[in-house]
């Protein structure tokens, strides 16, 4: 493989690595928001009404930034009733194939996230609720995380193909 594949690989995979191990500590963020939601509502007779909000923000955070880390380890879900019949090369020429479905569909869905951060941008989008918050730092975050999956996508397809002309991109 070129040696700008090789640098592209390495580099979308190290920032795929920080930024899924960093998003796994979210969950944390979520688990003691929403004890705080319980202590001060069931103990203290205080219900916060921002904590549940906070923790349904951190949610979408928490997958979508780690979606391309689970991509990368292989630890997504996979439909695989021949697949695991397969030689490993042939595993890679059917992902080499399948990479492309699963590129379009990232890119339609980076489409609507661009569009779905702009209206929120343009007419300052809040959540309707008694806290009120602005939406729009969870769309960066939607739009931040599909951007890094479509690239973590390209890296995987660049190992499948190197897999299946029996190369290996190290």
């Amino acid at each position: 493989m070129p040696k700008i594949v090789t640098l592209y690989v390495k580099y979308v995979d190290y920032v795929s690595t920080k930024i899924g191990r960093l998003a796994m500590y979210l969950i944390f963020l979520m688990i003691g928001t929403l004890l705080l939601s319980s202590i001060t509502r069931n103990i203290l007779h205080i219900p916060l009404s921002w904590t549940v909000e906070l923790a349904q923000f951190t949610m979408p955070a928490y997958y979508i930034l780690g979606g391309a880390y689970s991509m990368q380890l292989g630890d997504h879900v996979r439909m695989d009733l021949f697949y695991d019949r397969f030689s490993e090369k042939n595993k890679a020429r059917i992902d080499v194939f399948t990479s492309f479905f699963l590129l379009f569909y990232l890119v339609c869905l980076l489409y609507g996230s661009i569009s779905s951060l702009e209206y929120a941008i343009e007419y300052n989008q809040r959540k309707f609720s008694q806290w009120n918050p602005s939406m729009i730092p969870v769309k960066i975050i939607m739009v931040f995380g599909i951007v890094l999956m479509i690239l973590q996508s390209v890296s995987i397809f660049f190992k499948d193909l190197a897999k299946a002309q029996g190369k290996t991109i190290s």
